[in-house]
């Protein structure tokens, strides 16, 4: 009986690991003194009307709901996100038998820049490009549906790259 666990052990071991994983958040992996972002209007350089505001909206959202940070004015903010949306392209994702386009993308990229306002330091900078996908037979709500879709899957990596990258 010497190398053999007992039940009571590997009870212990578990609720150990149950609790340590328990209390995991991304707000411990910040350096402390980064507590609020700013997040001005992004820039648009597509002809896309309206996105911009949009996506702004979205990102900022996106950082209330995972509560990381908080937001403030740009002057006061601890992080700084400057973004500018330099691209849209619509592309064929699917077709039927027919050769008839059964799935349209709708792709997006952002240059983003990420600075520690505290430190004067760049966290990080990258080019994000994310998409949407719709059925053409929807029409414009298709395609709405498809830039929301673009604009949440941006707006959580702009969150996962500035809350995780520590």
């Amino acid at each position: 009986m010497k190398n053999k666990l007992s039940f009571t052990h590997l009870s212990f071991f578990g609720m150990l690991f149950v609790l340590s994983c328990g209390y995991y958040s991304l707000k411990g992996s910040l350096p402390p003194h980064l507590k609020t972002v700013a997040i001005p209007l992004f820039d648009n350089r597509t002809a896309e009307f309206g996105i911009a505001e949009t996506l702004t909206d979205v990102v900022i959202d996106e950082f209330i709901r995972d509560g990381s940070l908080k937001i403030a004015d740009r002057g006061a903010a601890d992080v700084l996100i400057l973004g500018t949306i330099v691209s849209v392209s619509d592309r064929a994702g699917a077709f039927d038998q027919d050769e008839t386009v059964q799935d349209i993308k709708i792709y997006m990229s952002v240059r983003i820049e990420c600075t520690d306002e505290v430190k004067r330091q760049q966290m990080w900078e990258e080019r994000i490009t994310q998409f949407g996908s719709y059925d053409p037979a929807e029409g414009p709500d298709g395609r709405i549906n498809a830039y929301e879709e673009a604009f949440e899957k941006i707006s959580q990596e702009i969150l996962n790259k500035t809350v995780s990258n520590w």
